[in-house]
């Protein structure tokens, strides 16, 4: 992501974000599959090496309706390019959430661990993520 690129945010379900993030992809139950992409565990990996921009205390309960509550879920998490709520990686798990290709590609390129950014990088992130928070 260069300087002119502004982040990209993954799992922007109307669940999920707030309304001045913009216009979400929809709910996250149009995201659903019934079965796991054949690299799943995999891009579940990719997420959980992303760097952490936001911590929060707590927990986040399922949105879909289980009893599950997700430790930390809202925090977020960045790969340079994208950003996540930390509790994608529980829909994406338990409920083959379909992730978008470019995401996706962008993983496989990395062989799903999210590469080094810059401190600079973050620190823009960051302040992007906060106005829409």
């Amino acid at each position: 992501m260069d300087e002119s690129d502004s982040m990209k945010i993954l799992g922007f379900y109307q669940e999920l974000w707030p309304e001045k993030a913009g216009t979400p992809a929809g709910s996250i139950r149009d995201f659903i599959r019934q079965y796991p992409a054949v690299d799943e565990a995999d891009v579940a990996r990719y997420l959980g090496t992303g760097h952490e921009l936001i911590v929060f205390m707590g927990a986040v309960g399922d949105i879909l309706g289980s009893d599950y509550r997700i430790l930390g879920g809202d925090n977020i998490v960045t790969d340079g390019e994208w950003v996540w709520r930390a509790d994608i990686d529980f829909y994406l798990t338990h409920y083959h959430l379909a992730l978008p290709e470019e995401f996706l590609r962008k993983a496989r390129e990395n062989q799903y661990a999210a590469p080094d950014v810059s401190r600079d990088q973050l620190l823009k992130i960051d302040e992007e993520v906060h106005m829409i928070l």
